[in-house]
């Protein structure tokens, strides 16, 4: 797709004027301008940023430069659901930072031209990796949506922040829609819920121990850690290393988490919780919190929540959310919350947030939303669940694949390892898994280099190096599955 199609053809605009204009009318400004807009369309060498709007007679050199970044986005776009096409060109860090065809990362002092910028822009694409692409398994952020595409566009175009409702009124109101929708599917009523987006995973951990322990202790709020006990909290041993960072973030220290013991498909074990719980009292620590985990990281496990709620409402633990947002957090800054708001100040959420400026994360999620509808998503979310059925049969068929989990994903996870044909009869042992642990490494880095895929890889307690396989992606097919087994054997078979 080029400009021209874009319905913005220059050509044609010049004549329609000509057409529309009475004989008796002076054209001779109307050309001189087309042409000089003509030229600004195929050449921004000479043009730069202060060119640009609010400059006084920049609406036309704005359009051209916004049209053009267009265009270089909806050729990556193309490419990115072309199977055909790379994952990544791929460069090293030192080759980057030297810079690659005129592709230079350094800052200057001086300006540069739209052109430059536009090189720039497709370059800096053209190096990144298509995590649209069907063949990009690497992470749970992969997959490229095209209304959630034009969502993002819209955020960054309305520019604003989510600590008000002055400043951001329709966002602010439709994230209070979306919550309560979600909140709906979980089962809890409107006065039961509350809660915010948030940038991460990371961060809502973060956000979650934070008002649990404000819950169990709302003097910390003012008077620190000092006067509390010594506290612990709880998470299974495949939870998300997040928990961690915000125990340390917290003050509450990495110590002070106590790792549960997993069942041998990744689920936390009640019995060893209750244990865990008892142990933590008798040492004169005190228990506060567990962190139950619904569809794990690694191995897609889900933590059995009923079990865990009877334990923790037996030793009076927190485990649900409270809407407690507000009070853990809000700090009132009279420049921004004040009480007296000709609107309900309910929806002033800024001082929920441990952040209070907050990019708008609610628009995409909530225009994909309206795209697909609440039955699109499931069945999204079923084909996942789908394909990764569908892989793990697969591979439980072959004999130079070993499935880490023989039962069926719980999840859209799908752990594996492959064994090159010089490991494939020999028995376990420490030299064979030493040697195992080196395979999908190696495997990777080919795929990499050579940009056809891209799959996620890590050891797990005494699990050697094995591929994590996560289905995420709305364009990956059956056949992008079977090209990867493909890819593996063909990249592997030699090791």
């Amino acid at each position: 797709m080029d400009l021209k199609e874009c319905g913005y053809s220059l050509a044609n605009r010049k004549q329609m004027r000509k057409k529309s204009i009475h004989p008796c009318q002076s054209t001779d400004k109307d050309v001189i301008k087309e042409a000089h807009t003509e030229n600004l369309m195929t050449n921004l060498s000479n043009a730069y940023a202060s060119d640009l709007l609010p400059s006084k007679e920049g609406e036309d050199l704005t359009k051209c430069f916004l049209l053009r970044v267009v265009n270089i986005l909806l050729h990556y776009i193309e490419k990115t659901f072309d199977d055909k096409s790379k994952i990544l060109d791929f460069h090293h860090p030192h080759q980057l930072l030297e810079g690659l065809d005129g592709f230079d990362l350094e800052l200057s002092d001086h300006p540069e031209s739209l052109e430059q910028l536009l090189v720039d822009c497709t370059d800096t694409l053209k190096y990144g990796v298509k995590t649209g692409h069907p063949r990009y398994f690497n992470q749970l952020s992969s997959g490229l949506d095209v209304i959630g595409l034009a969502g993002e566009w819209l955020t960054a175009t309305a520019n604003t922040n989510m600590f008000t409702y002055e400043i951001a009124p329709v966002f602010t109101v439709m994230e209070t829609v979306l919550l309560k929708k979600m909140c709906g599917i979980i089962g809890w009523r409107e006065t039961e819920a509350d809660g915010i987006f948030s940038p991460g995973g990371s961060i809502s951990n973060l956000y979650g121990i934070l008002v649990a322990r404000y819950k169990q202790y709302p003097e910390i709020k003012a008077r620190g850690m000092a006067v509390l006990p010594c506290i612990v909290l709880f998470v299974s041993e495949q939870g998300h290393y997040s928990i961690k960072k915000a125990a340390a973030t917290l003050g509450i220290g990495t110590d002070n988490v106590i790792e549960v013991k997993c069942d041998e498909r990744g689920k936390m074990i009640p019995a060893e919780l209750e244990k865990n719980i008892l142990q933590a009292k008798r040492k004169g620590q005190t228990p506060f919190c567990v962190v139950a985990t619904a569809g794990s990281t690694v191995f897609g496990a889900f933590d059995p929540l009923h079990d865990i709620a009877d334990i923790c409402e037996t030793h009076k633990l927190w485990m649900h959310v409270d809407g407690l947002l507000g009070a853990c957090n809000q700090m009132q800054a009279e420049y921004l919350f004040q009480p007296d708001k000709v609107y309900n100040i309910n929806f002033d959420t800024g001082d929920k947030t441990i952040q209070c400026g907050r990019h708008v994360d609610v628009f995409k999620l909530w225009l994909m939303w309206k795209a697909k509808g609440t039955y699109g998503f499931e069945v999204q979310i079923d084909r996942y669940m789908e394909l990764a059925k569908y892989f793990y049969k697969v591979l439980k068929k072959k004999d130079n694949f070993k499935l880490v989990f023989d039962a069926e994903p719980e999840f859209t996870n799908v752990c594996f390892w492959y064994f090159p044909p010089r490991l494939k009869h020999i028995p376990k042992s420490f030299e064979r898994d030493q040697e195992l642990q080196k395979i999908a490494p190696k495997i990777k880095a080919q795929m990499i280099v050579e940009g056809t895929a891209m799959l996620s890889y890590q050891p797990c307690g005494d699990k050697v190096n094995f591929f994590r396989m996560v289905f995420s992606n709305p364009a990956t097919r059956q056949t992008d599955v079977d090209y990867l087994i493909d890819e593996i054997q063909r990249l592997g078979k030699d090791l």
